[in-house]
């Protein structure tokens, strides 16, 4: 697998970056990574780095997106929150990414059983933990289809809720930054929301969130 050069990266459309990140899902869950000389990829981007992608993950550790979308050293940039969520560290993080770095695509990952976002159904308040999971409380009360039980033992809430908090984030970063907003807009990038089932490790991305160009 060829490191990525500048001129690659060029050459990549945001649709192309979606694509490769689909392809390598699929390797991902069929047990078929390309091999990579991960140390000559090492050595090849030590003068510099032209990742295609930023991804927006959660910190859990079965939620890796150089593994589960099979990219190697110099292909992605990778940034990880609880409960993926979006503050202005995060967004600076991505306009770097795309605007200075040259990435494609921004994808925003959620994944099944997410820890933060029950933390946040059960209104749970601890140290700096407590303002995190506040940025997660939207999503919660956004989900009106539940009546009862609506706390982190009933599963098909908190996946509604994590659904809707990776939904919320898309449209946060869209409206937060003028840089990436007038990137998507003049389709220089695209971005899309997906989540990963822990179980599978399949990614399923959703259309309604796609912005591509």
């Amino acid at each position: 697998m060829r490191t990525l050069t500048k001129e690659i990266q060029a050459s990549i459309t945001p649709s192309m970056a979606l694509n490769l990140l689909e392809e390598g899902n699929k390797r991902f869950v069929n047990n078929l990574k390309i091999n990579r000389n991960l140390l000559q990829q090492a050595n090849e981007t030590s003068e510099g780095q032209h990742p295609f992608a930023v991804i927006l993950s959660c910190i859990d550790s079965r939620t890796s997106a150089e593994l589960i979308f099979d990219q190697g050293l110099g292909d992605i940039f990778s940034v990880r929150i609880a409960g993926n969520i979006v503050n202005e560290d995060i967004l600076g993080s991505m306009e770097f990414g795309c605007k200075v770095a040259g990435s494609k695509i921004i994808v925003v990952l959620g994944h099944s059983k997410c820890g933060a976002v029950k933390g946040a159904c059960d209104h749970i308040e601890m140290g700096n933990l407590t303002a995190l999971l506040t940025k997660i409380r939207p999503a919660v009360e956004d989900e009106l289809t539940t009546k009862e039980d609506r706390n982190s033992q009933n599963d098909e809430f908190v996946e509604k809720v994590a659904a809707i908090n990776i939904r919320r984030t898309v449209k946060s970063i869209y409206e937060r930054s003028p840089i990436l907003k007038d990137m998507i807009d003049s389709g220089q990038i695209g971005i899309i929301g997906g989540t990963q089932d822990i179980s599978t490790g399949e990614v399923t991305f959703f259309e309604d969130t796609k912005i591509i160009n």
